[in-house]
């Protein structure tokens, strides 16, 4: 069950720091002090951040990290994928996998942004959270690195999800390695970047 507070907690300190994120702090507070230690205490840590920072500053902080900064990007599949059709046909499958197991996406997020996968992760039957998050645990380790090469307050939040996940496979830190060396691939000449229009919620963007 802690694994599903963490995913809960998670996808909410990810998200764009509004008012409702602001009112919930306590809450959240109170979750991440029942967590297992490797996964609460990077919470706290970020937690008493955002208590000690105002509002504004952690807006334009979250614009800075994750808007402006092509590395820090939280929509998953675009690690692998760019800006191709392939990653079009990865954003279809995982609305299909969302429908498949009785979720189907209303967030106006695209279905690989970091934070619809932790709700899924969260309400999903058991087992199905965790395959979704492992299959894209080099895009969320590459995430993390870029995060704590930032010196961002994010990087918390990114090392707690990552102490929930299994530990990186050598295939995985072959794949990070190749990632961070390659970049995603460049947009495919004629297609368009995100494929068919099923697989994109109304007003997403990256």
């Amino acid at each position: 069950m802690s694994d599903v507070h963490a995913w809960q907690a998670q996808s909410l300190l990810l998200d764009y720091p509004d008012e409702r994120l602001l009112a919930r702090l306590e809450l959240l507070q109170r979750v991440a002090e029942t967590l297992p230690e490797p996964v609460g205490a990077p919470l706290l840590r970020f937690l008493d951040h955002v208590g000690r920072t105002p509002a504004p500053a952690l807006s334009a902080d979250y614009v800075s990290t994750f808007d402006n900064q092509k590395r820090c990007c939280p929509y998953l599949t675009y690690y692998a994928h760019g800006d191709t059709r392939e990653r079009g046909m990865a954003l279809l499958r995982l609305k299909k996998l969302y429908r498949a197991g009785g979720l189907p996406l209303a967030s106006s997020e695209l279905p690989d942004h970091l934070t619809v996968m932790l709700a899924f992760a969260a309400l999903a039957p058991p087992g199905h959270g965790e395959a979704l998050l492992t299959e894209h645990r080099p895009a969320i380790e590459l995430l993390r690195l870029s995060l704590h090469d930032l010196e961002s307050p994010y990087a918390h939040v990114l090392d707690a999800i990552a102490a929930v996940l299994p530990a990186l496979s050598v295939t995985d830190r072959g794949e990070v390695a190749r990632l961070a060396r390659e970049g995603p691939p460049e947009e495919a000449v004629g297609l368009q970047p995100y494929g068919p229009p099923e697989a994109m919620p109304e007003g997403a963007h990256v």
